[in-house]
């Protein structure tokens, strides 16, 4: 079964970054999102482009994700769904979701929306920095690595 990275492409800040591995390691990559987004031409490589409704995105990702996928995603929520569907799941910044780590993150998605929501100014997370970028590729390169060997 051939690899394939889907990517949570609205916000995802390391597109440049999926395409130079994947094209390396001649892996398809849909990216995804809410509007067009523009993507070098190569076949391993395309675009869809769904409703601007809630989640639709993840939804359309959730929906295909399975044991020979890679999602690049920030979205807890999308993480646990594709988890769940068997797919390796990577955040933007390198950091791998799994199934020891994706309750925990979930629990804590759920007690920062309870302080922002009784009106606690808790800011938001550290801006995205040229490490994260770095550890993004290392990690994404022995990810798709793990799985084109087993």
């Amino acid at each position: 079964m051939p690899l394939h990275i889907y990517v949570d492409a609205d916000a995802c800040p390391v597109k440049d970054e999926i395409y130079k591995v994947a094209l390396r390691r001649e892996v398809a990559v849909t990216i995804v999102s809410n509007s067009p987004i523009r993507i070098p031409i190569h076949p391993l490589l395309a675009r869809i482009v769904v409703g601007a409704g809630f989640d639709e995105a993840d939804d359309w990702i959730a929906e295909r994700a399975d044991v020979a996928s890679v999602v690049v995603t920030g979205d807890i929520l999308l993480a646990d769904r594709c988890l769940k569907a068997g797919a390796a799941v990577l955040a933007p910044t390198g950091k791998p979701f799994t199934a020891a780590s994706i309750g925990n993150a979930i629990a804590v998605r759920a007690i920062m929306a309870d302080l922002r929501a009784g009106g606690d100014a808790i800011g938001g997370p550290p801006p995205f920095a040229k490490t994260d970028r770095s550890r993004f590729l290392s990690a994404l390169d022995e990810t798709l690595g793990r799985l084109l060997r087993r």
